[in-house]
């Protein structure tokens, strides 16, 4: 298992009972908000990569994705996030612990998956097992980030 997207999971979960929170300086966004949309990016993209076929997986050169992966960050406010992974209106703190729990649990099988197993991010372009693993740690952190910050704020 991941133990950086594991303790990134611990963070998360340690922030659910601040969801409301929100600091227009920072984000136009709550920390629920950011919390939920986090880890519907970590079930969604786990889930296409324990559904891909790995015999299918073709190598490609992204030069975003050689710097972005390199720096280990994303910019804030350059990219919006697929209506696939938005948060509803409503953040419900039993949803979060709920995608909490699956999030777990998908973290675990993307360990067992063969290196080729895959996620075909739309800039990207198809990530590896070991590139999908680094996307995650680098997008959650992302948000752990946005949120640290509105915390402080």
């Amino acid at each position: 298992m991941s133990i950086i997207l594991t303790e990134m999971l611990f963070k998360l979960e340690k922030c659910v009972s601040s969801k409301d929170k929100k600091s227009s300086q920072i984000s136009k966004s709550t920390i629920g908000w950011h919390l939920d949309h986090a880890l519907k990016v970590i079930n969604s993209v786990s889930e296409q990569a324990i559904d891909s076929n790995p015999e299918t997986y073709k190598s490609n050169f992204s030069f975003m994705r050689v710097v972005l992966f390199k720096l280990g960050f994303f910019p804030r406010g350059k990219a919006r996030a697929p209506k696939s992974v938005r948060p509803p209106e409503t953040i419900v703190e039993t949803e979060i612990h709920n995608q909490l729990q699956v999030a777990r649990t998908h973290i675990k099988k993307l360990e067992t998956l063969p290196e080729n197993a895959y996620f075909n991010h739309p800039m990207f372009g198809m990530l590896n097992k070991k590139q999908t693993v680094r996307f995650l740690e680098i997008h959650t952190n992302h948000h752990l980030k946005i949120i640290r910050d509105i915390l402080k704020s």
